[in-house]
């Protein structure tokens, strides 16, 4: 009986814990930055066994493990179950001193004295154009579509990629971008810099209510918006605040940035809601 009960009890117990993969990661020399950079990828499920299928890229900003990449790769994969969204290929791209890579050259003296390393956001995305993407290019089945998204500075950056360097992705997801910055100076400037546009790529812009508050910067680049063209989704949220609306939204994101090929039963009650200046 002793043996027989020492047994069951062995057999009780759990097994040795084993790793749980959520992708790779690499890392990668920035020439225009200095030091290298974490790039984690995420695969679709089924990438291995579907060797003629090619994907989307999804970006994310501050995609470093402990940053935002669980949480988008984890909505991604999610939504492709789903099919609110589809399958994609998720690039999370560290960053490490965020305002030096994610915000452009300041104007406003206190800024600068404040934030002496700001300033750099030209550098991080050439580092993005002429490292990262052709990286995954080369190494990965992508089909020559992909999006970027990123909140609050990442958001920014998004932004002034949107306005200065459009065709770097082929769609934009900013979640309340911090148009403040630097007092407001991108909005400044964003009118001329959409000059001459017919259209623009696809943007997905969301805003919380401190934004709502103080919305200097946000109304001028939503006004120089108007006599351009493009696919786009403008979401006022007043019911979240800055630290849960990436979390509460960026699945409705992900479904305009990602659209499926078929769009989901009606009855799954998957919306994307945007503003009827949209």
């Amino acid at each position: 009986m002793m043996i027989a009960a020492a047994l069951a009890a062995l057999v009780a117990q759990p097994s040795a814990g084993t790793p749980i993969v959520l992708g790779q990661g690499y890392t990668m020399a920035a020439p225009t930055l200095g030091g290298r950079y974490a790039v984690n990828v995420v695969l679709p499920d089924g990438y291995a066994t579907k060797p003629g299928a090619r994907y989307p890229v999804l970006y994310i900003i501050d995609g470093g493990v402990a940053q935002d990449l669980i949480h988008i790769a984890g909505v991604e994969k999610l939504g492709a179950a789903w099919g609110r969204s589809r399958d994609a290929i998720v690039v999370g791209i560290e960053t490490k001193d965020r305002r030096r890579e994610l915000t452009g050259p300041v104007g406003d003296p206190e800024t600068r004295r404040k934030y002496p390393t700001a300033g750099g956001s030209a550098a991080f995305r050439a580092f993005i154009a002429e490292r990262v993407k052709p990286f995954v290019t080369r190494r990965f089945r992508t089909n020559g579509q992909d999006a970027v998204i990123g909140e609050s500075l990442a958001g920014l950056f998004i932004v002034e990629t949107w306005l200065r360097q459009p065709a770097l992705f082929g769609a934009y997801g900013a979640i309340d971008p911090s148009l403040w910055w630097d007092k407001e100076a991108l909005s400044k400037v964003s009118a001329g810099l959409l000059a001459g546009r017919a259209t623009t790529p696809p943007l997905y812009l969301a805003w919380a209510r401190e934004t709502s508050e103080e919305p200097g910067g946000l109304n001028r680049f939503l006004g120089s918006l108007d006599a351009h063209g493009g696919r786009r989704c403008l979401n006022q949220r007043l019911d979240l605040g800055h630290s849960t609306i990436y979390q509460q939204l960026s699945p409705q994101a992900l479904q305009f940035l990602l659209p499926p090929a078929s769009p989901p039963p009606p009855e799954f009650g998957f919306e994307v809601q945007c503003s009827k200046k949209s």
